[in-house]
């Protein structure tokens, strides 16, 4: 990590990468997690600020054609700012600050305001979006040469500062970035200087990202079939581009071109989202829950002091395992006080968190639900095993009653205590909004009740509306019936009620179908 100024601030230029989350570096998450101030623009994927720290300053400071959030110089001056300030400052650039980044002008205003400062390069999306796209820059068969060109020179010159006498013919591929307003030009300049009309080319526009769109043909076509194309996008031109019909992979993965809306409370949702991902899908994070203590942990301390007095003790989710935990082991106790007690768990992740601290569950449903529960406890039970027994119950505040009750019913004491809260999260429910009306989530999925409820609440009365012609994944059918009662129709729900079989269900669901 780079030296701190005298006031104890210093800036990291960082690459965000072309869009994918997926390749961005690992030294970038460190810096982002290191941040006091995040300072992110429009080509960098806002999934990457999961990295930052809850107390941090988070600035867009985005720009795209013909919309400036902030100017460039006032971006060099926030930068100093806030490092004056004794911040460290993360400075989130698309693709990598130093190729066309304007990294370099941003690193000369540091340098002259003595802040000290480093550079994290980022994929560029000059080697992803044509990797994407399956064109490679360079072929022992086609060329070994490669250049890197702006299609967008800086207008106050009064003269090209690009040899296009040189690059037309002495470049065997080339990659125009911000060029896709210029293209009839970029064409004309390429074909004037003796470069075949007949040359392979294609435009890429969001490579890397759900809405990638790829569109091939030649210099002499290609500026017609990109009529009306709009930033971001760039340009390929060379005999590689022929390569793009056999070597395509990214549209062939499962989810390609499918953005997926996860509502599962943030500290979970990162295995959900790596699967769909690996699936080629781009995830959209927007946690409607969270999970928070509950009002008094007095209940459950009580609990945990006659732990002794319980034959069963029931998790119905690992939030529940997690918290209960926790309070155990504040009142110095571990897993040896739970010798002797029958323990049970909803669902396999329930169960391999308990396996985690060292607690093999005694039993485990085959159908991840209170009411299976209630039945296999009995089967191991017997007719008049509960009689008189004592059962607890860690869970949320809120959940359903099935369980209590029907144990209850059996001749059971059952004392159920909060172990944590389901509370409403707070994400820009305006950005997603926007997004469902513009057709930008192609699903959604929902894993609990919770996260319908929440969800429901901060999307507002339209969210039945804005989800039409959207996949609704639910977790089981308890969430599916949830959904049900305020007009939203569940389009997938797996026979087995877990995040991994959920995302099987989306990506069978999704899959290209052959022949």
């Amino acid at each position: 990590m780079a030296a701190v100024s005298e006031a104890g601030g210093k800036v990291y230029l960082i690459g965000a990468g072309p869009g994918d989350p997926g390749l961005f570096t690992l030294k970038g998450k460190r810096c982002l997690e290191e941040a006091d101030v995040v300072v992110y623009d429009y080509l960098a994927n806002p999934r990457l600020l999961r990295y930052v720290k809850p107390d941090a300053e988070v600035i867009y400071v985005g720009k795209r054609a013909g919309q400036h959030t902030l100017p460039q110089e006032e971006i060099g001056r926030l930068l100093v700012e806030r490092a004056h300030q004794g911040k460290v400052v993360a400075r989130l650039k698309g693709g990598d600050p130093f190729v066309f980044g304007r990294g370099g002008e941003e690193a000369e205003e540091l340098v002259a305001a003595r802040i000290p400062f480093e550079v994290v390069p980022g994929v560029t999306a000059a080697v992803a979006a044509p990797a994407y796209a399956g064109i490679p820059l360079t072929h022992r068969d086609f060329t070994s040469t490669v250049a890197f060109v702006t299609g967008h020179e800086d207008p106050t010159k009064e003269e090209t500062g690009i040899a296009w006498d040189k690059i037309a013919t002495g470049i065997g591929t080339l990659v125009f970035f911000m060029g896709v307003g210029q293209l009839p030009e970029i064409v004309a300049r390429l074909t004037q200087h003796g470069r075949s009309p007949a040359t392979p080319a294609a435009v890429i526009r969001w490579g890397t990202r759900a809405e990638q769109e790829v569109v091939t043909g030649t210099l002499a076509d290609l500026p017609e079939k990109c009529r009306g194309m709009k930033p971001p996008a760039l340009i390929i031109v060379g005999e590689v581009v022929a390569l793009r019909e056999k070597l395509r992979w990214f549209e062939a993965m499962p989810l390609s071109g499918r953005r997926i809306l996860i509502t599962r409370a943030r500290e979970q949702a990162s295995s959900f989202a790596e699967v769909l991902e690996a699936a080629g899908a781009e995830v959209v994070e927007f946690p409607t829950i969270s999970f928070a203590p509950p009002e008094s942990w007095g209940p459950l301390d009580a609990a945990i002091a006659r732990l002794r007095e319980y034959q069963w003790i029931i998790f119905t989710s690992r939030n529940g395992v997690r918290f209960f935990w926790e309070r155990l082991q504040a009142a110095g106790r571990d897993a040896r006080d739970l010798f002797g007690m029958t323990v049970c768990a909803i669902g396999p992740a329930t169960a391999a968190e308990l396996q985690s601290l060292g607690v093999r569950a005694d039993i485990v449903p085959a159908e991840f639900k209170a009411e299976a529960l209630v039945e296999a406890i009995g089967t191991v039970a017997g007719a008049d095993g509960l009689r008189g027994s004592r059962v607890l119950l860690a869970r949320a505040v809120e959940a359903r009653d099935v369980l209590p009750e029907e144990l209850t019913r059996r001749g059971a004491q059952v004392d159920v205590v909060p172990a944590y809260r389901t509370v409403k999260s707070a994400p820009d429910a305006e950005v997603l909004r926007d997004m469902l009306r513009e057709g930008k989530i192609h699903a959604v999925t929902f894993t609990s009740s919770s996260t319908v409820k929440h969800f429901l609440e901060l999307v507002g009365e339209e969210a039945a509306t804005l989800l039409k012609g959207v996949v609704v994944a639910s977790i089981g059918p308890i969430t599916a019936e949830t959904a049900a009662r305020h007009g939203i129709v569940s389009h997938i729900v797996p026979e087995n009620y877990t995040i991994p079989t959920l995302a099987e269900a989306l990506i069978k669901h999704f899959r290209p179908t052959q022949g």
